[in-house]
């Protein structure tokens, strides 16, 4: 059994799953992990939605205390986004064990979001390996989807529940749970015709996409958005999908677009695109970074004879 709260290796990663039932054992659970967090001088990050932010920060009062308190619901939107936001919390506190909540699933998230957030924290494994740093990752086991809890134990080397931390004999690492999440994608409603590009239609493909969008619910900015990160996945499918790939476009009833790009390529690294780049990865994913911070949310689905990236904008 590990203990999570306080006897754990300091030089360890340590990365458990937190079922809950109510708010009561949210409060009690979560604000054990931080207040152990303050006591032993150790960074704590608590990254939820916000009324479970406002709730523990209420609940634990703890002044002056070295946490950072960010929402998740606007900071983890894209699932895509979180990783980089937790390693910058790390890095920010390089040479000390850093203790982090992270509830990147809550109830209400789309079966689209859901299914990306479970990606999310399969590579959080691969992303922290060896970095002294404990993961907290609460579930609400009431709202949530009996899948996603489940996925939950798949994801996550340890879980905690009723007040204990043990190891989970259902955790299958990062590589088969991102396999399952590589599921079909559903066709769009009344279809969307294919744009083919290739080498020396970039520009085409940017104004094919803007004016598509003059006529959706986006405002100009998203608009520019959209076309920003339509042409850096065009791009990426031009450098590294085989020279030529597939747009299309649709909008959502919701006011929201979508655009899916398909090519010939593949994803080397499933990190890709969820660290922020630095000048010596240049040529490491710095398309595929934009393209998150810009998006709502991103799907992407690697097969044997190809690269999917279905974008996803909010009116």
């Amino acid at each position: 059994m590990i203990n999570l709260r306080g006897s754990a290796d300091p030089g360890a990663f340590l990365h458990s799953a937190l079922f809950y039932e109510g708010q009561a054992q949210y409060l009690a659970d979560v604000g054990a992990f931080v207040r152990a967090s303050v006591t032993a001088g150790e960074p704590v990050l608590v990254a939820v939605p916000g009324p479970r932010l406002d709730a523990l920060r209420e609940s634990l009062d703890l002044g002056g205390a070295e946490v950072t308190w960010t929402d998740m619901t606007p900071a983890g939107r894209n699932p895509g986004r979180i990783l980089a936001d937790l390693q910058e919390f790390t890095d920010r506190h390089s040479g000390r064990p850093a203790r982090i909540v992270s509830e990147p699933l809550w109830p209400g998230r789309s079966e689209a979001e859901l299914l990306e957030g479970t990606r999310h924290e399969a590579l959080v494994n691969t992303a922290f390996a060896g970095r002294p740093a404990t993961f907290l990752c609460p579930y609400d086991v009431q709202g949530l989807p009996a899948a996603v809890v489940s996925d939950a134990r798949r994801t996550h080397p340890s879980v905690t529940e009723r007040g204990e931390c043990r190891t989970s004999a259902a955790y299958a690492g990062a590589g088969p749970v991102v396999a399952d999440c590589d599921r079909p994608l559903p066709e769009p409603e009344g279809g969307a015709p294919w744009l083919p590009y290739t080498h020396g239609q970039l520009g085409e493909v940017r104004e094919y996409t803007e004016g598509w969008a003059r006529g959706t619910a986006l405002s100009p900015l998203r608009r520019g958005d959209l076309v920003l990160a339509v042409s850096e996945a065009a791009a990426n499918s031009l450098s590294h999908g085989g020279g030529k790939g597939a747009l299309r476009l649709w909008s959502t009833p919701g006011a929201g677009v979508v655009a899916e790009i398909r090519d010939g390529g593949h994803l080397a690294d499933p990190l890709a695109g969820r660290r922020r780049p630095t000048l010596a990865s240049a040529h490491g994913g710095r398309g595929l970074w934009m393209i998150h911070q810009l998006c709502d949310l991103v799907e992407i689905r690697a097969a044997a004879d190809g690269l999917t990236l279905r974008l996803h904008m909010a009116g």
